[in-house]
């Protein structure tokens, strides 16, 4: 073995040796007995697979501010404000910003991450700047970059062949705003051609869908719907979907079915949702988050993400999926046990499962050695300490050594 990590724990609370060789985990057994040329005693300490970022916009990330701050804290200011900065977008502007919120997250144990990038400016520097960042941060984190047409896949000429030409330079996803368009033909439209220029082209599908408290703003049966008829439910994500929980639970119930059947996947970003929505709430005032618990309940595969770290949406935000994690616990009121449990599966296995990662993915023998180590001893203890992770590693070698901050009484 070239490492042997002694005495972790796993989420599951057994506990274990790790040994690696040539970038892989080649046993997880409770006592290697043999030795290798570097050791970690972790003395009990939580061994995790990697944190995943099921949804961030990088392109925008760290700009909080520029050129001005979002006043109102709603969608639609934020989405002013940065159709303003856009305009000032070089390659090297995003890519050094992208980089540092991606080095910000892998000290934090985020090892693969599903990143927008808007594509409605003709330049496509966002898309192209990501796509760079993509190949040159590919030896120790992932990036998935999805094509995002912030302002509508009719929302301005020329729209739909910068989509086009998005998936033709590399993106790995196709996204949407639906909800976002001009009239609700527009918005049906888009989702359709959405599934078409993926089919055609080989791609994920990621659908900003129903980010509004509009209870009218039905755009998640259309997704539902044209997943099933196109029998491509796993490749599909709908993000937000805030819409879902205004609802009424007559429509919501029987939509849970169709939802059902089509296996496609969820994304809640609760620090955002709980903060963009809502806004024209007097009391009682919506929580703004998707029907998280129903669907977890459900079978359905939900993840989680930031979507904003410092930018003119939401202008908090450090990268730790443990304080994603923690919103959704509160919010969501998933604080039995095996709800906490779920919530830590949203910021890792669930949302590899989101990101069709498969064999790249996991705590196994056989498979890439991406892992974490936490100053903790069970993902409920991680959860409610926001527990440090203590070390990184990615592809078999130690990325990030990180101490627990020390209190010392005097």
């Amino acid at each position: 073995m070239d490492m042997i990590l002694r005495n972790g724990k796993l989420p599951s609370g057994e506990s274990v040796d790790i040994g690696l060789e040539d970038g892989r985990i080649r046993a997880i057994e409770p006592h290697l007995a043999i030795s290798a040329a570097q050791e970690f005693a972790l003395i009990g300490k939580l061994v995790s697979p990697p944190f995943v970022e099921s949804h961030i916009h990088l392109d925008s990330a760290l700009t909080a501010g520029q050129p001005r701050w979002n006043q109102s804290g709603t969608l639609f200011e934020g989405i002013e404000i940065w159709r303003d900065r856009k305009q000032f977008l070089t390659l090297e502007d995003v890519k050094a910003r992208a980089i540092a919120t991606l080095k910000l997250q892998a000290q934090q144990g985020v090892l693969f991450v599903r990143t927008h990038a808007d594509v409605s400016e003709t330049s496509l520097t966002a898309l192209k700047a990501l796509l760079e960042v993509r190949d040159t941060v590919k030896d120790w984190i992932t990036v998935q970059v999805v094509a995002f047409p912030q302002d509508g896949l009719y929302g301005s000429p020329g729209n739909l062949e910068l989509m086009e030409e998005s998936l033709k330079l590399g993106a790995d996803a196709a996204g949407g705003i639906p909800h976002y368009e001009m009239t609700r033909e527009d918005g049906v439209q888009s989702v359709n051609r959405i599934f078409e220029l993926a089919q055609r082209y080989d791609r994920l599908i990621d659908i900003h869908c129903d980010e509004i408290d509009d209870d009218q703003s039905r755009f998640l049966e259309v997704v539902a719907a044209c997943a099933v008829r196109s029998d491509l439910g796993p490749r599909v994500t709908a993000s937000h979907t805030t819409a879902f929980a205004s609802y009424n639970n007559a429509y919501a119930f029987k939509l849970m079915g169709l939802l059902a059947r089509s296996q496609i996947n969820f994304i809640a970003n609760p620090l955002i949702n709980i903060t963009l929505q809502g806004r024209t709430d007097t009391y009682p005032k919506r929580r703004g988050v998707t029907r998280v618990k129903e669907l977890w309940q459900q079978g359905i595969n939900v993840s989680l993400g930031h979507d904003c770290v410092q930018d003119p949406w939401y202008n908090l935000g450090t990268g730790n999926m443990l304080d994603v994690a923690s919103m959704a616990v509160h919010v969501c009121q998933m604080t039995g046990q095996d709800e906490i449990a779920a919530c830590y599966d949203m910021i890792t296995t669930n949302g590899a499962k989101t990101l069709a990662l498969k064999d790249s993915y996991g705590l196994e023998v056989g498979k890439p050695a991406n892992f974490i180590v936490l100053d903790a001893d069970s993902p409920y203890d991680a959860i409610c300490r926001r527990a440090t992770v203590t070390h990184v590693f990615s592809r078999g070698k130690l990325l990030v050594q990180t101490k627990p901050a020390e209190v010392k009484w005097e």
